[in-house]
């Protein structure tokens, strides 16, 4: 298994992180992150292995979680591309944030998303 490597930015994310919410498909660049959803991890105490426990549950299959009342953990195959999807989920988090104080963001319903995971799957690829 290669290594991965681990960011975590502040700010935004925090901000959502506190509200201890997942983040729903307001937004079709939230399958950039794995899946139709940001999911939230349980709130667990910084340090323990009840934390490890919350964020491998919620961020199996995905590239990012929030951590409920810490902030947010992105992942990527390298230091590179771990900061890259941590300023990408960053900004995310900040239009989510943005919008929300506009309203209830209309959200991509199941099908579109699905069509959304599929062309992620080849992502930045040339043919």
């Amino acid at each position: 298994m290669p290594v991965r490597y681990c960011m975590r930015i502040r700010r935004f994310a925090t901000s959502l992180a506190c509200l201890r919410h997942d983040i729903p498909p307001f937004h079709y660049m939230i399958a950039r992150f794995g899946g139709d959803s940001v999911r939230c991890a349980a709130y667990a105490t910084f340090g323990t292995q009840a934390l490890s426990d919350a964020v491998l549950l919620a961020i199996t299959d995905r590239r990012a979680c929030l951590l409920a009342n810490h902030g947010m953990l992105v992942v990527g195959d390298d230091l590179q591309q771990a900061f890259d999807l941590g300023v990408e989920f960053e900004v995310l988090c900040e239009q989510y944030w943005r919008a929300c104080q506009l309203g209830q963001p209309v959200l991509l319903d199941a099908a579109e998303m699905s069509i959304v995971l599929a062309r992620f799957a080849a992502y930045g690829q040339q043919p």
